[in-house]
């Protein structure tokens, strides 16, 4: 008999079905038991007659199969167990509690069991919400034109200077685990593809210890060839947000309501204001008179408020950041300002982006005043020697948009298997 998930139990009414997955719970009364049975579409109550079906041993979490006819019970469906079978069984108690609605632990202890807590329904149902983020942003890419690509993700220098790197013995020489697709994703618009995007981890030795930062992330990057200027690309990422919700809506309902989460709605354009009038309202009406060039984490969310008062918004793209804030590629523009952007959501940043210098003397004395030496990147630089168009890109942490969308407490419950600065296992 082959295997009926929970989900497929309706159509199999007063049908002997087979079902597989753990025991989510157990209750005795008398000579009848009442077992919890969880697969990855839901939970069914399988009902057992303990006088014939032998449960004595048998722990919360056993993975069991289960033999039995569907029958109906008022507003649900149940199984009246012929068979059981134990195909895994539990021999310790649980180091965390996971059938409960919330896990009572603190973060550390619930990442030290990390897959045990992804079995709570809860927790599942953040990476389910999380997978279709990034289902949404590749679908909507594709739609517009853009092509996938896969980056490596050992390098030979940093995409944004050498700094903030993790060095790696390879083979015979220094190498380094890849910060950025940067460079990558624009050689990509030189080779003809114009528009490419990657979703794939990247890594930064920041020596942080924050609810909102991680060492390694998933970053979902794209580039796109034959704009304007970075108004193109802050138009394009308002359709690809409103698309990535319309998506999360329609896939993830259950997951949504057992988290209580209301997707934003976006209508219209979103907000844009530029850096020096965010900081003028952060110095006037927030009294942050040490801002000058740049905003804080506290800055971030003190904008984020007042947008959300002023234009019941919970984004705004802030645009013309100074040339030293941003990496030796972003196009400058007047005042020693840049084509440059961050999308701030719910008072944190979730996206970097902007434009791009195209032109090879241009991108080399770029080089040279950020203190580089051109002769480092030099296979990269030389790309813009043999046509590179205007072109631009973006890049969305997945794990900060997860966290605040969700409104997660901490960016370590967006990820599955964390790499901070004191966590290298599970």
């Amino acid at each position: 008999m082959e295997r009926c998930l929970v989900s497929e139990v309706e159509s199999n009414l007063d049908k002997t079905v087979k079902l597989q997955g753990w025991v989510h719970r157990i209750r005795k009364l008398g000579k009848i038991a009442f077992i919890l049975l969880r697969d990855r579409t839901g939970i069914i109550q399988c009902v057992i007659n303990t006088k014939e079906v032998d449960i004595k041993d048998l722990r919360l979490e056993s993975v069991i199969e289960v033999n039995g006819v569907v029958k109906k019970n008022k507003d649900t469906f149940e199984v009246q167990v012929d068979s059981l079978k134990v195909l895994s069984l539990v021999k310790e108690e649980l180091p965390i509690e996971i059938n409960t609605e919330d896990i009572e632990a603190n973060i550390d202890t619930v990442l030290d069991h990390r897959v045990l807590s992804m079995r709570n329904e809860k927790v599942n149902a953040v990476f389910k919400i999380e997978a279709e983020i990034a289902h949404g942003f590749s679908e909507y890419l594709q739609t517009q034109g853009f092509t996938e690509i896969f980056t490596p993700k050992i390098t030979a220098e940093g995409a944004e200077g050498g700094t903030e790197l993790f060095e790696l013995k390879y083979f015979d020489r220094k190498a380094y685990l890849a910060q950025s697709p940067q460079f990558y994703k624009q050689m990509m618009v030189a080779a003809g593809y114009e528009r490419v995007f990657e979703i794939g981890h990247v890594y930064r030795a920041e020596s942080h210890d924050t609810k909102r930062h991680l060492n390694e992330y998933v970053s979902m990057d794209l580039e796109m060839g034959f704009i304007n200027d970075e108004r193109d690309l802050i138009k394009l990422e308002c359709e690809l947000l409103k698309y990535i919700f319309k998506n999360i809506k329609e896939k993830c309902p259950k997951e949504l309501k057992l988290l209580e989460v209301e997707i934003p709605e976006l209508q219209g354009e979103l907000p844009v204001m530029t850096l020096q009038k965010a900081i003028k309202i952060l110095r006037e009406k927030y009294n942050k008179t040490d801002l000058t060039t740049d905003i804080d984490h506290e800055g971030e969310e003190l904008i984020g408020r007042f947008i959300k008062e002023e234009y019941n918004s919970d984004f705004v793209f802030l645009t013309k950041y100074t040339k030293e804030k941003r990496p030796m590629y972003t196009m400058p523009c007047e005042e020693n300002l840049t084509h440059s952007f961050d999308l701030i959501f719910r008072g944190m940043e979730i996206t970097t982006g902007g434009q791009r210098i195209h032109d090879y003397e241009m991108l080399k004395n770029s080089m040279i005043e950020k203190g580089l030496n051109p002769e480092d990147f030099k296979n990269y630089l030389d790309t813009f020697k043999f046509g590179m168009p205007p072109h631009g890109g973006l890049a969305i942490g997945l794990e900060r948009l997860t966290m605040n969308l969700l409104k997660l407490d901490n960016i370590r419950e967006a990820e599955a298997f964390v790499r901070d600065k004191k966590r290298i296992l599970p």
